[in-house]
């Protein structure tokens, strides 16, 4: 705990933090820090307000003599966020500033690296070598040995390697995805900058002369490798690199960052804190308290933590848990949830909870493909990319980059169709003309005319599949890819044109799959899938869906937020809140985690569960969907630290 924020109380507790940071950073010999900043904190005005004294907006001494020696120097202080957004807000507070540079990792690290092909080949071709050596590994400790389908992930890594051998050229856009020859995707980006700092003693030097601070934003969520080749560079006493994370690590949604960052963060940093949340009532920064501070059976991650303390004026608030039976139909669940909201308007007296002015939140992407009608879309997405399928926290929310003729140009083409099925030629030439397509239009007359004829007559049989509730996705795109209307992906003009049988499902816990396979069975259900539930998928990425995921409101705040929890409709067995209030026992696999002291379900479950209810300024709606409701009633009820007794209600 600081000095600073011991000696002061009330809405004035974090007030010295600020003068605080600039210490750390305008000592003769600066000092690197982790800035504890909880949820609704201001972690993002106290950012802004020690660049502004660092650089000589507001009046500063040693923020003067230090921004003096960084502009005769040609340098800069480089501020790293999560999202695009966030780029924009702390520009926006900063205003034209010459001495910080603000940016997303994925653009930190891609200014890095630009244009040192040879070394960005050396990097890829080490991750990879890294990859086929674990992969070998986990196969020769199978007790049945190696196997076919564990050569073939041998020879699909062999051949991508052999591929970056043969590249001479890398590209890659921070702001979308690319594809083609060289293309290298977000994550190649930042595992490539690690390595490249940990082994190219040219990269340290290019890094601190360009910038001497570096402070991370939301650092529980950056990439392992990434900070860990940050802190590596900054440790030598004679670095010239001083480094500042900024983050709640109880709030980690992604498991790319560390499981628990204060713990690495070395002894002589310097750990000030951010005590207050200005966002929340007290009832429901009290419950987020309690939530951290629980020692609950199953957990394995500490409760270090700074306890945090709401504004003086904040006395109030409201929450409920509501708990029901999971075995409901998805339609009489939704029908409970309004139930839900109604009695949230009895108690708080908000008209908005009768309106439905209040923010759904679900823990799981699958929970909200399920209830958004459009499950089998996502899944087939989520085989194709992985790392794309579902929103996520930094906008790069565009969906898998070959899908992209689905989720883009096919999305205009549906504006063109009218209710009755017919075409709006003018909309559609558009559409057409914005891709480019109407660029390569024969010269000769007739051919022109036959080749109009051949896009108008593909429009229209498009047209007609798209209104057909029945069409699937490969009736509705036929026309389209024959016709060839528009510049296709490669991998899904291949996928089209494969018709054999997808390949089986994996075996979990025991076959490895090659990404060939996985990505061949994402297609053949895609081109399967119902053509109606795209619509659904596209407004998800989007985040105009009914619910939304803890991924795509991060760092964002609500009057009134209703959770809900329903691990029937989730799947997978990362999360469950039926363990983590009761409902169910602790598996087999939970238990040995927690003997191996490895991350748990529980663990899992504790954090978004507390990222969630955080979202909320005035009230707060957890529904809880129960495989068996009256165990976890009565446990809940038990345990009693978290709720009082008339804030427990049970769905019927």
């Amino acid at each position: 705990m600081s000095e600073t924020a011991v000696l002061r109380e009330g809405n004035d507790r974090d007030a010295g933090v600020v003068e605080e940071v600039c210490g750390y950073l305008t000592k003769n010999s600066p000092q690197s820090f982790f800035l504890f900043a909880g949820a609704g904190s201001g972690k993002t005005r106290t950012l802004v307000e020690v660049l502004r004294r660092l650089t000589g907006v507001v009046p500063h001494v040693a923020g003067e003599v230090l921004s003096r020696r960084l502009r005769l120097a040609g340098r800069s202080i480089r501020v790293v966020t999560y999202t695009k957004n966030a780029v924009a807000v702390i520009n926006g507070r900063l205003g034209s500033n010459d001495l910080v540079s603000v940016s997303t990792i994925h653009s930190f690290c891609w200014e890095l690296i630009n244009g040192f092909d040879e070394d960005i080949r050396a990097a890829l071709i080490a991750l990879k070598n890294i990859e086929f050596e674990k992969e070998m590994e986990k196969a020769a400790a199978k007790k049945r040995g190696v196997s076919d389908t564990d050569r073939a992930k041998f020879a699909e890594i062999e051949e991508e390697i052999e591929q970056l051998r043969q590249t001479d050229k890398f590209i890659y856009n921070p702001d979308r995805n690319t594809y083609g020859s060289g293309a290298i995707q977000h994550r190649q980006v930042i595992d490539a900058t690690a390595w490249l700092l940990l082994n190219r003693p040219t990269l340290q030097t290019i890094l601190r002369d360009r910038h001497p601070i570096v402070l991370i934003d939301e650092s529980q969520d950056t990439m392992k490798s990434m900070l860990d080749a940050l802190m590596e560079v900054a440790k030598p006493k004679n670095s010239s690199l001083t480094l500042g994370f900024l983050g709640d690590h109880r709030q980690r949604i992604y498991s790319d960052g560390h499981s628990d960052l204060p713990s690495l963060v070395p002894d002589a940093w310097a750990k000030p804190e951010l005590q207050m949340n200005h966002r929340s009532q007290r009832r429901i920064v009290d419950l987020i308290n309690k939530i951290w501070e629980s020692k609950i059976e199953g957990r394995t991650q500490p409760t270090a933590g700074v306890k945090q303390h709401p504004r003086t004026e904040k006395a109030g608030g409201l929450v409920r848990l509501f708990v029901g039976d999971a075995s409901l139909s998805p339609e009489e669940k939704r029908d409970r949830e309004r139930w839900c909201a109604d009695q949230m308007h009895v108690s708080t007296q908000d008209n908005a909870w009768k309106i439905g002015n209040y923010q759904l939140l679900a823990l799981e992407h699958k929970l909200v493909a399920t209830r958004g009608g459009f499950l089998k879309v996502y899944e087939a997405m989520n085989l194709i990319d992985p790392n794309a399928a579902a929103p996520v926290g930094n906008g790069e929310n565009n969906g898998p980059t070959a899908a992209r003729l689905l989720l883009d140009e096919l999305a205009q083409l549906e504006a063109c169709v009218r209710s009755d099925g017919s075409v709006n030629e003018f909309i559609a030439t558009e559409v057409l003309r914005r891709s480019g397509r109407l660029e390569n239009l024969p010269v000769e007359t007739n051919i022109r005319n036959s080749r109009t004829a051949e896009i108008l007559k593909a429009i229209q049989a498009f047209a007609i599949a798209h209104t057909n509730q029945k069409s699937t996705v490969a009736e509705v795109i036929e026309p389209i890819l024959t016709a060839n209307l528009f510049d296709v992906h490669p991998a899904l003009k291949e996928a089209f044109a494969d018709k054999s049988p997808p390949p089986s499902p994996p075996i979990p816990h025991k076959e490895t799959e090659t990404t060939q396979a996985r990505m061949r069975r994402g297609w053949s259900a895609l081109f399967a899938s119902p053509w109606n539930e795209l619509e659904k998928y596209r407004a998800y990425l989007a985040g105009n869906s009914e619910l939304s995921t803890h991924q795509v409101v991060k760092g964002s705040e609500f009057t009134h937020v209703m959770v809900v929890m329903d691990d029937s409709q989730a799947g997978g067995f990362l999360i469950s809140y039926d363990k983590l209030f009761g409902g169910q026992e602790l598996s087999d696999r939970d238990k040995a985690n927690v003997k191996a002291g490895k991350e748990t379900t529980i663990d899992r479950s504790l954090r978004l569960l507390y990222v969630t209810c955080s979202r909320s300024r005035e009230s707060l709606a957890l529904v809880l969907w129960s495989d068996q409701p009256a165990v976890a009633l009565k446990k809940i009820k038990e345990k009693g630290d978290w709720f009082d007794s008339e804030e427990i209600v049970e769905i019927f």
